[in-house]
């Protein structure tokens, strides 16, 4: 990040300490997405917290580090939001504890409104199955609704080449649900370039990921995938379900 786009922007968060209104954050939005569209990663996430400083934070599902280790590099002690939905992998609770371990971020786990036990009085066992979209929900997009109430903007690993829904996302958006700016770093990179990021650095990889499982989400709802396969047909398989409703 140039040193006049650092000054231009911790120049502009000056007064804003507190946070931003919708409009201030679109505008933000407006001037700097086209300039940044094209920057590094690591450019974009000093960007950011320069711009929004303590509320601005990162997001992981914990299926590798890259985001957060990126983050470590350029914004060190930001706060890394990890979503525990109740039906996580062992593997990924390791990858988390691992990260907040290994990486000079601030780790935060948030959890749902109601336990899973709770959850399967109130709706039925295994919401998962009869509603996948109301257990997503629950589990997923509303704690992180709330979670991010303290933030003015959040990063996420989202890339373009996942999902034909994700071709068009922006690298500095506007989240209008949300009411937030939404960050995604990483989302010009192709699975190549992850690949080579994660082998240069060392970064923490989700030892599910080389048992066949190219895209991790709850346990219930992720299947391995077969050579060939569509890396995200794992997710929800049989349902016609593509996304938990974070991203859209």
């Amino acid at each position: 990040m140039s040193t006049a786009t650092t000054e231009a922007a911790r120049a502009f968060r000056g007064a804003h300490t507190d946070g931003r209104s919708p409009e201030e954050l679109r505008e933000i939005v407006s001037h700097w997405g086209a300039e940044l569209e094209l920057a590094p990663a690591e450019t974009i996430i000093e960007w950011a917290a320069a711009t929004f400083g303590e509320r601005f934070c990162i997001t992981s599902s914990m299926g590798d580090a890259v985001l957060a280790h990126l983050a470590a590099k350029v914004a060190p002690g930001v706060d890394v939001v990890f979503l525990d939905t109740g039906y996580h992998f062992v593997e990924t609770i390791g990858t988390r504890d691992a990260v907040a371990a290994t990486l000079d971020v601030n780790l935060i786990t948030i959890t749902p409104v109601q336990s899973v036990a709770e959850q399967d009085a109130t709706y039925g066992k295994e919401l998962f199955r009869s509603d996948p979209d109301l257990c997503c929900r629950l589990r997923k997009v509303q704690p992180l609704q709330e979670s991010l109430a303290g933030y003015d903007a959040w990063a996420t690993g989202l890339r373009r080449s996942e999902t034909r829904n994700r071709v068009i996302a922006p690298v500095i958006g506007w989240d209008a649900k949300k009411q937030k700016v939404k960050v995604s770093p990483i989302a010009r990179w192709s699975d190549e370039q992850v690949e080579r990021y994660l082998q240069d650095n060392g970064v923490l990889v989700n030892p599910l990921v080389y048992d066949g499982y190219p895209s991790i989400g709850c346990a219930p709802c992720t299947r391995r995938v077969a050579p060939g396969e569509d890396p995200r047909s794992g997710r929800w398989a049989g349902t016609g379900k593509t996304e938990c409703g974070i991203h859209t």
